[in-house]
C-alpha cells in the first residue's frame, strides 16, 4: 500500500476542512499531497472559502504515472468549491483532466477514494466509472448524484468498497477516520 494521500485542490476551498486532512493524515504516519492542474507552473497557491488562508500545490495530476499512482493510498476530494473548478475544460463536452485523473483512480480498487459533500459534481462526466456505487452527499447535489447513475444513501458517511463519501463538509472528521480505518 502507497503510504501518501492526494488531497485535490483548488480555489474557495474549506480551510478546517483541508488543512485537518493535511494534520491528521500526517499524524497517521502518511504524506498528504496537494494535487491540482498546475497549467504548465511549477507551483500555485489557491485561497480558501471561509479564511482566504493560502494552501499550495506543486504536483500535478495530469502528469502522474501509474507507477506514482501505485505511491497513493488514498485520492480525496474535498468540499467547498474545488470539484466545481476542476470540471473546467476547454472544449464543451470534453472530461476534464481532473475527471481524467479520477477515472483512472476509480478503476484501481486498491486506492481509496473519497468525495465528499459537493466533490461528486466531478462523477457527472464520467458516470461509468460510478454508476451503481452507493454514495452520500450533500443535499443540493442529490439530482446530480442521481444522473450519474449513483445510489444515494440517506447517512452522514457511506462505504462502499474502496469508494468513502461524507453528506457535507462539517463530516470532514469522520470522513478523514473512516478513510484511515479502510487504509488498515
Amino acid at each position: 500500500m502507497g503510504k501518501k494521500i492526494g488531497i485535490l485542490l483548488e480555489n474557495r476551498f474549506i480551510e478546517r476542512e483541508v488543512f485537518y486532512y493535511q494534520s491528521f493524515f500526517e499524524a497517521e504516519g502518511f504524506e498528504p499531497v496537494f494535487l491540482t492542474r498546475l497549467w504548465g507552473q511549477p507551483r500555485l497557491t489557491f485561497k480558501g472559502l471561509e479564511y482566504q488562508a493560502e494552501a499550495s500545490a506543486d504536483h500535478s495530476f495530469e502528469e502522474l504515472t501509474d507507477a506514482d499512482l501505485a505511491e497513493y493510498a488514498a485520492v480525496i476530494v474535498p468540499a467547498g468549491y474545488v470539484a466545481d473548478y476542476l470540471l473546467y475544460t476547454e472544449k464543451p463536452g470534453d472530461v476534464s483532466p481532473a475527471g481524467l485523473f479520477l477515472q483512472r483512480v476509480m478503476a484501481k480498487p486498491e486506492i481509496i477514494k473519497g468525495f465528499i459533500c459537493h466533490s461528486l459534481w466531478l462523477a457527472g462526466p464520467i458516470k461509468e466509472s460510478f454508476t451503481g456505487r452507493r454514495v452520500t452527499c450533500h443535499n443540493n447535489i442529490l439530482s446530480h448524484v442521481r444522473n450519474a447513475g449513483l445510489e444515494y444513501i440517506d447517512q452522514d458517511v457511506v462505504v462502499d468498497g474502496d469508494l468513502i463519501t461524507a453528506r457535507t463538509g462539517g463530516h470532514h472528521g469522520i470522513f478523514a477516520k473512516t478513510i484511515l480505518a479502510n487504509l488498515k
